[in-house]
């Protein structure tokens, strides 16, 4: 009974997580961090830094809580996920491979030198992809006037409508690579025009912080010209640390103004 409800829990469209996960623990995290430096110790004399590979994992002596600590190794082929099997693979099986009619031509398969076989001809997507649709208008007028008729004769035409949308969707899932370039183009372009606007905006604060820098240095340079001090008095007044300080105070109150 356990083994079947586990099998029931995989097949789940929203399956819980592995009981696993519980072990997953700071404290159990940091038990397998000392146990690798103890080995680490123990083959070189002194601790340091290395990446564990899962088999080097496995050669230690962990406790059976660890053991769920070491990641499994990288698939090849296929891996399970929920119980259903995926392939790695990333190439488009073709409908002919998955034993399903194919009502569009195939493109030409390469010869042994790596060239094509025949001629290549460019495979028109739209086109069969409006042809499979008013074929399908046409097979459902055909089902409506069958099952008016004689509703018992409704399975061939059906499996015709299911051949039907099984190529139109293989047909748009050739477009996959395409659109995933072409978003990925969209996204780098977005990206750079985003940069430049921050760099146009970058460019001209500085400029107006230069002219108004400008500006003050050239206000100081004719009042230090036209007021002379005459007194120890004036002279205290008219330190240089007190004009560098009423000027900063300036800037960043400009600064401050030219963000909002």
């Amino acid at each position: 009974m356990a083994e079947g409800g586990q099998q029931r829990a995989l097949n789940t469209a929203f399956a819980p997580p592995p009981p696993l996960w519980k072990h997953f623990t700071p404290g159990n995290v940091k038990k397998l961090e000392e146990i690798k430096k103890e080995a680490l110790r123990e083959g070189n004399g002194k601790p340091r830094k290395k990446d564990w590979s899962p088999a080097e994992l496995r050669s230690l002596t962990l406790p059976p809580e660890l053991r769920f600590l070491v990641p499994p190794e990288i698939p090849s082929g296929t891996y399970s996920v929920f119980g259903e099997v995926q392939n790695l693979s990333t190439a488009l099986p073709s409908l002919e491979e998955q034993g399903i009619n194919q009502l569009y031509p195939s493109s030409p398969k390469p010869g042994p030198n790596g060239e094509p076989a025949q001629p290549a001809q460019p495979l028109n997507h739209a086109y069969y992809l409006l042809k499979i649709s008013k074929s399908l208008l046409l097979n459902f007028l055909e089902l409506i006037g069958i099952m008016s008729i004689t509703p018992d004769q409704f399975e061939p035409k059906i499996e015709d409508i299911r051949n039907l949308f099984i190529n139109a969707h293989h047909l748009l899932n050739l477009y996959r690579p395409h659109q995933a370039r072409e978003s990925l183009i969209m996204m780098m372009e977005e990206q750079l025009s985003r940069t430049r606007e921050e760099i146009r905006e970058m460019d001209k604060v500085k400029e107006e912080l230069t002219t108004v820098l400008d500006q003050l240095a050239a206000e100081g340079a004719e009042v230090g010209s036209t007021i002379e001090p005459t007194t120890a008095d004036d002279k205290r007044v008219t330190k240089p640390e007190e004009h560098v300080s009423e000027d900063s105070q300036l800037v960043w109150d400009i600064i401050d103004e030219l963000d909002r």
